[in-house]
C-alpha cells in the first residue's frame, strides 16, 4: 500500500463532507464500543490479565532476539522454514520466490496487514500469479479495483449494504441481492472454486509461539483454515517479528484479550494454531511451511521511547473509540495502519518528515489510552511525536512564530494581563447575543466546523477575585 499519509488534511474534508461515510461510522462505533463493554465485564479480573499481557509482551520485546531464535529452532525441528526479511519490499520478494519455486499460479490469501505492508498483490501479480482475498471483505475491496482497507479489524466498514449490493451485482455479473445471508453466500459461492484450485496460501499471523514454533491465525470466517489444509500444498505465514510470545500460556493470556478488544467477542469464532506442515500419518494440511518474518522498521524501536508501540496486539480499540477515527475513517491517514496506532507507527515506519498531519490527528482525549488492553500510552507517543517534528523545524512557520510571540508575552507578567483582559473583552464582544464565535481569525480549523463560546469578558483572574469576594 503507497504512502500517501500527506494527503491526510484533504481526505479528512472529503470524508466529513460525506454523508454516507458519516452514517456508517456511526453504526459502526456504537458497535464495537458498546460490545467491547460488555466482553471486558466477563472477565473477573480485567486489569490484572491487561497486566499480565503487557508483561508477557514486553518480556518478549525485551529479548526479541533471544525468542526468535527460540522460534526459528521449534519451527524448523518441526519442518517449516524461517526467513527473515528486513524491508517489506524484500518480504515481498521472498514470497514471490517461494511461489516461484513451486510454480505457484494462484494465491489464496487470509487477511493480513503485513501483507498491505508489502504490497504483496501488486508484487505476485507481476510475477504472473493470481491473488485472491478470501476474508470477505478483503474479497470487497479487492473486486473494487484493489481498495485498500479502512480498519484493521473490519477492512470494509466504511462501506454500507446498498453498495456491496451494487458492487456484487456488476462483478458477479448476478441478480442484486441485499438480503445479507443470501450475500455472504453469494461470496462463499465464488470463492469456493479458488479454494479448492488455489497451489498456495498466505495468511497474517496474530502471534507466533517460540516454545512450540507455532502460529496463530484469529478469524470470524474460517478462511483461515481453508487457506492452510484443505488444497494448498504450500503455506507461508506473514507477520512482523514483533508477534512472538515465549510460551503457549502467554498465548492464552493475550486471547483473553484480543477478540473482546476487537469486536467484542468473549472468544473469535475460529482459532488456529499451526505447526510445522503436514506429516506422513496425517490427512490434511500444507506439503511445505514457510515463516516470512518481517522486520520493516520494526527494530529500531527497541530501546527507543517509542518501544511500547512495539507490544500492540492489533485489535483496533483504540480507533474504535477515538472521536477522530470515528468521523473520518481510515483511508484519511493514508496507509497501512489508521487511527491512534497509526499515528504513532506510520512516522515510526515510514519516517516522521512524510507523515506531519497524524500526530496532529487527534485530541489527546486519552480514550484510546484507556480502550487499549495492553495499556500502550498513544496519547504521550502523540505529544512525543509532535515535539520531535517542532525540533527538526518540521512544522509551519507560524506556529513558530506564534509559539515565539506567545513565549515573549509570558516572560512578562504586566504585559500577559493586559493583553488577556483586551483579548477576553474583545470575544466577549464578537460573541454577540448568542455568546457564539462562528468565526475567528487564525482559529478557522476550528471555526470552520463549529462556533466557538465566547468567554465572559473577564479574565480568569478577574472571576477568581469576584468569587473569592462573595
Amino acid at each position: 500500500m503507497q504512502v500517501q499519509t500527506m494527503h491526510f488534511k484533504a481526505r479528512a474534508g472529503e470524508k466529513l463532507a460525506d454523508k454516507r461515510l458519516q452514517k456508517t461510522m456511526k453504526k459502526f462505533s456504537t458497535k464495537f464500543v458498546g460490545a467491547r463493554v460488555t466482553a471486558i465485564s466477563e472477565l473477573d479480573d480485567f486489569e490484572g490479565t491487561r497486566d499480565a499481557a503487557i508483561e508477557r509482551r514486553m518480556r518478549a520485546i525485551n529479548n526479541l532476539d533471544v525468542w526468535l531464535d527460540i522460534f526459528e529452532t521449534e519451527a524448523t525441528r518441526r519442518g517449516a522454514t524461517v526467513l527473515y526479511a528486513e524491508t517489506a519490499e524484500q518480504a515481498a520478494k521472498l514470497v514471490v520466490e517461494i511461489a516461484q519455486k513451486h510454480e505457484v499460479k494462484k494465491v489464496i490469501k487470509s487477511k493480513s496487514m503485513v501483507s498491505e505492508e508489502m504490497q504483496l498483490n501488486r508484487a505476485l501479480e507481476a510475477a504472473g500469479v493470481t491473488p485472491i482475498e478470501t476474508d470477505l471483505g478483503e474479497y470487497i475491496l479487492q473486486i473494487n479495483d484493489n481498495e485498500p482497507p479502512s480498519h484493521i479489524i473490519a477492512p470494509v466498514i466504511h462501506k454500507d449494504k446498498e453498495e456491496i449490493a451494487d458492487l456484487f451485482a456488476k462483478v458477479h455479473n448476478k441478480p442484486r441481492l441485499t438480503d445479507i445471508p443470501e450475500m455472504t453466500r453469494e461470496a462463499r459461492e465464488v470463492l469456493r472454486p479458488h479454494f479448492l484450485s488455489a497451489d498456495m496460501g498466505v495468511t497474517g499471523g496474530n502471534f507466533i509461539v517460540a516454545e512450540s514454533g507455532s502460529v496463530a491465525v484469529v478469524t470470524n470466517e474460517g478462511n483461515e483454515g481453508m487457506c492452510t489444509i484443505v488444497p494448498p500444498k504450500v503455506h507461508v505465514v506473514v507477520t512482523g517479528v514483533e508477534k512472538v510470545l515465549p510460551t503457549l500460556a502467554d498465548l492464552a493470556t493475550v486471547m483473553r484479550l484480543l477478540p473482546r478488544s476487537a469486536t467484542g467477542q468473549s472468544i473469535s469464532n475460529y482459532f488456529s494454531l499451526l505447526t510445522g506442515p503436514r506429516a506422513r500419518d496425517e490427512q490434511d494440511g500444507p506439503e511445505h511451511m514457510y515463516f516470512v518474518l518481517v522486520d520493516a522498521g520494526r527494530t529500531g524501536l527497541i530501546g527507543t521511547e517509542f518501544q511500547d508501540m512495539l507490544r500492540c496486539i492489533r485489535c483496533g480499540a483504540c480507533m474504535n473509540h477515538c472521536p477522530v477515527y470515528q468521523k473520518i475513517g481510515g483511508h484519511s491517514y493514508g496507509w497501512v495502519y489508521p487511527g491512534p496506532m497509526g499515528s504513532v507507527l506510520t512516522p515510526s515506519y515510514v519516517g516522521i518528515e512524510k507523515t506531519l498531519d497524524l500526530p496532529q490527528a487527534s485530541t489527546l482525549c486519552g480514550e484510546c489510552h484507556v480502550a487499549c488492553p495492553v495499556k500502550i500510552p498513544l496519547p504521550d507517543l502523540l505529544r512525543k511525536l509532535r515535539e520531535k517534528q517542532f525540533e527538526r523545524g518540521l512544522r509551519p512557520g507560524f506556529e513558530y512564530l506564534s509559539f515565539a510571540l506567545w513565549k515573549f508575552v509570558a516572560k512578562r507578567p504586566m504585559l500577559y494581563r493586559f493583553a488577556t483582559r483586551i483579548a477576553a473583552r474583545a470575544l466577549s464582544v464578537m460573541g454577540g447575543s448568542r455568546g457564539l464565535i462562528r468565526t475567528l481569525p487564525l482559529a478557522g480549523g476550528w471555526t470552520d466546523n463549529r462556533d466557538m463560546p465566547a468567554p465572559s469578558g473577564k479574565t480568569f483572574k478577574e472571576l477568581y477575585k469576584e468569587r473569592q469576594s462573595v
